[in-house]
């Protein structure tokens, strides 16, 4: 009989197939590299083994991906493998530092928002955790809930008057690039660079976003721009804004 965290392991290895295929980094008749049997040479060692990988994506076939092909999956595709192997954060979050316990007259309270500099978060290695101990703290706030959450201060003026300079944005990453709804503002992690603005999907024929378009509030001092979606670009919803009274 399988092991109940072995089919939690294979669902979320479903879940992250499917996100693969719509980032285009699995087209499973593709001959150039990114086929169904190219995967599979890549995670369990041999292109002929397409059947075993159909077989771990058919909810009905009762055979299972192990923990090692699982992680052997992570290091090829940068999927992250807090997820993966305990299901923790998103597929493709980063593995951020554990949080600090505060203690106040005997009550406990854990922070659940994750503050640091705007370098250390726009620099730091997806899935690394490299995060050095000066650059993060966590705390909390009312209302704001759940995990895998971010802030860091604003630089610059692009945003004004919307987001202002010395602004906190709290963000929380999105998983897939469907779930971008156009004209909200998102935090955009792309080629080592950071960008708070308010974003379009540009899709393809078959409907994969490959581009978005970066859009300021300051339109005045700053011109929209385009940017190719790759394998390390991470979205992040602003979801609340701190500022100085």
């Amino acid at each position: 009989m399988i092991r109940e965290d072995r089919l939690e392991l294979n669902q979320r290895f479903r879940k992250v197939f499917n996100l693969l295929e719509e980032r285009g980094d699995i087209v499973k008749n593709d001959r150039g590299g990114k086929g169904m049997g190219d995967f599979a040479e890549k995670i369990l060692g041999n292109r002929a083994y397409g059947h075993i990988i159909r077989a771990f994506l058919n909810p009905e076939d009762k055979r299972c991906i192990d923990y090692r092909h699982a992680r052997i999956l992570c290091q090829e595709y940068g999927v992250n493998e807090a997820y993966m192997l305990d299901g923790i954060g998103t597929p493709f979050g980063m593995d951020l530092p554990r949080n600090n316990l505060v203690e106040d007259q005997g009550a406990v309270y854990r922070g659940n928002i994750l503050f640091t500099t705007t370098e250390a978060f726009a620099g730091t290695a997806v899935d690394t955790g490299s995060f050095t101990s000066e650059d993060y703290e966590y705390f909390s706030l009312p209302g704001v809930s759940g995990h895998g959450l971010v802030a860091f201060p604003i630089n610059g003026n692009s945003m004004e008057p919307v987001i202002m300079n010395g602004d906190v944005v709290i963000c929380r990453q999105i998983s897939s690039m469907q779930e971008i709804r156009d004209n909200k503002i998102y935090a955009v992690k792309n080629n080592g660079s950071l960008w708070i603005k308010y974003l379009q999907k540009i899709t393809d024929q078959r409907g994969r976003v490959v581009k978005m378009k970066l859009i300021s509030a300051n339109h005045l001092e700053h011109d929209p721009f385009e940017e190719d979606v790759n394998e390390y670009t991470r979205i992040y919803e602003v979801i609340r804004k701190i500022s100085d009274l």
